[in-house]
């Protein structure tokens, strides 16, 4: 009889890397842009080390770790794990080879010129993974982002699955839909996550791959919003939020954050505005909106802080 070695407790873990090279054909700024998907940096399912990006993901042939590296204007991708084949067809997306800028005039205001002439390799990343952000954004819904990132990191690290790979530091895949909804309720509780927010997930997660099919087969921002607002607890901040993530949408607009009004007004009027202001502000480049957003974020202009920053009570004592 041959005896062979037992294999490691994660063969992926040692197994040779997959890897393949994407040429945008046109400047891109790696790290703005796929480090637009990150919560934090405690994401526990994505790390910047160094100038490598690493991000775990699930694809329909498994899952998978990616590690990005920009090298003389090449993004450099290798995967890991049984779905690293379909994790390196994902690059391009990643890296916002669908982002369109076509028809977008940054001349119509001097700061969104400048910033557009600065950040020329700024683009919209699409994921596809519909679900992933709409549990995202719904635990952010009225918390901070201190909050929220916690509590994403809490629940991913502990519901959902290893990265395979060589990861700088351990990392996890996001829950599937079936996996969210089998959390227990003590675990929303110690996360953080008020009842609203985790009846909401869990709600919806019952019909996840259902609502992912109608919100990808969508046409447009508004046929997206409508499936996504029609779902209860899902408002136009949460479905702004979802589009973004999952479809890199350049219009998404999250009406009713607590400060994108206040910052779109100040930089570009010097002076803050409301909601209904912001989207007049906004209106010149519809269908590009979100796009004047991610630059007058690139540009560093915020409007100064007045008042103290609001402290997060913690109910998991109660």
């Amino acid at each position: 009889m041959t005896l062979t070695a037992p294999a490691p407790a994660d063969a992926s873990r040692t197994e040779p890397a997959r890897e393949s090279v994407y040429s945008p054909g046109r400047p891109l700024d790696l790290r703005r842009t796929v480090g637009l998907l990150r919560r934090g940096g405690t994401d526990p399912t994505m790390v910047f080390d160094g100038p490598v990006i690493w991000r775990a993901l699930r694809t329909p042939g498994g899952l998978a770790t990616l590690a990005l590296r920009m090298t003389g204007g090449e993004v450099r991708a290798s995967a890991w794990g049984p779905g690293a084949d379909h994790a390196l067809d994902l690059v391009p997306a990643l890296c916002g080879a669908g982002d369109d800028p076509s028809g977008f005039d940054a001349t119509r205001h001097p700061l969104i010129a400048e910033a557009a002439r600065r950040h020329p390799g700024l683009r919209l990343p699409r994921t596809g993974a519909v679900f992933d952000a709409l549990a995202c954004a719904i635990l952010e819904q009225k918390v901070t982002s201190m909050q929220a990132f916690g509590a994403w990191r809490f629940l991913v690290s502990r519901y959902g699955e290893p990265a395979p790979g060589p990861t700088p530091r351990p990392m996890a895949v996001a829950p599937t839909a079936e996996q969210w909804r089998r959390i227990p309720s003590w675990a929303w509780h110690r996360a953080s996550v008020e009842p609203p927010q985790s009846k909401t997930i869990v709600r919806h997660a019952e019909r996840g791959e259902r609502i992912a099919r109608a919100v990808l087969a969508a046409a447009t921002g508004s046929d997206r919003d409508r499936v996504l607002t029609s779902l209860p607890g899902v408002g136009p901040w949460t479905a702004a939020e979802t589009r973004l993530r999952a479809l890199g949408d350049p219009d998404a607009v999250s009406v009713g954050d607590f400060h994108l009004a206040h910052e779109v007004g100040y930089a570009l009027t010097g002076h803050r505005t409301d909601d209904a202001g912001m989207l007049e502000l906004l209106a010149p480049w519809a269908g590009h909106r979100q796009r004047v957003i991610r630059l007058i974020f690139a540009a560093g202009v915020m409007e100064p802080r007045r008042g103290p920053r609001l402290a997060p009570e913690d109910h998991r004592r109660r």
